[in-house]
């Protein structure tokens, strides 16, 4: 374990970087350029190298967020998913981290950026307190600021607590970007498997006004006859899911 400093992370991470996975990584990136650069290491490499160094003060994972390189800053909300995730980390610790990934949001550029930590560094940390700002989230004008507003719930869902992702998923139903109605598709199907009929009540509602990407997601699990109902009927007359018991 390292509570050492950002430049040593970013000499350890660089040592890994390969032409293969550079081409790889270039993939996922949601707005590449010179600003958003990829050093070519593997998801693998960096979570391990992240774990170790997952004492790094706050201040040195932000000048890790403020690298332009991707891997460095999934580094860095891979060190902030390490603490939140671990049990003995205080409340005040996770408050500093909760607060640290809100105020350098703008270096989470990345859908995968925001998958890897928001759960856990925002969801968790909110479990037990007010869930505003992740309404104030689902109204910002950046789109991975919404997709944390989404995608934070996850928490909630894994002990049964649906009622935002669903609110969160109804204020983004119209949302313009595919980044977030991925997750919109995704989160809600991760809230039915909860409980399948909330699912259905809220397909009745809006699976027309839900986009093809996120009606695909959010069926993916259903049966067939489920399935097909709600992607055929997505673009007609509006029925309910009971008419086929």
């Amino acid at each position: 374990m390292k509570t050492s400093s950002a430049s040593e992370f970013i000499r350890e991470l660089s040592a890994f970087k390969t032409k293969t996975d550079l081409e790889k990584n270039l993939k996922f990136l949601h707005n590449p350029g010179k600003e958003n650069l990829c050093l070519g290491v593997r998801m693998g490499k960096i979570f391990e190298t992240a774990k170790i160094y997952k004492d790094l003060h706050s201040s040195e994972i932000v000048k890790l967020l403020q690298s332009e390189y991707y891997e460095i800053r999934m580094g860095a909300v891979s060190i902030l998913d390490f603490i939140a995730r671990n049990k003995k980390t205080d409340e005040s610790k996770r408050k500093e981290i909760f607060d640290l990934y809100l105020k350098h949001h703008d270096r989470i550029n990345n859908w995968d950026l925001v998958d890897r930590s928001a759960p856990h560094v925002v969801g968790q940390y909110l479990f037990d307190k007010s869930r505003k700002p992740l309404y104030q989230l689902a109204k910002s004008k950046k789109p991975m600021e919404r997709r944390t507003a989404i995608v934070s719930t996850q928490y909630f869902i894994k002990y049964g607590d649906l009622e935002d992702t669903f609110g969160i998923a109804e204020i983004l139903i119209k949302d313009p970007e595919e980044t977030v109605q991925k997750a919109i598709g995704s989160w809600i199907r991760e809230a039915g498997k909860k409980d399948e009929d909330k699912l259905f009540v809220f397909l009745d509602q809006h699976s027309q006004k839900l986009s093809r990407v996120a009606l695909r997601a959010a069926v993916e699990k259903l049966d067939r006859k489920h399935k097909d109902f709600y992607l055929t009927n997505s673009k007609s007359e509006t029925k309910h899911s009971k008419d086929m018991k």
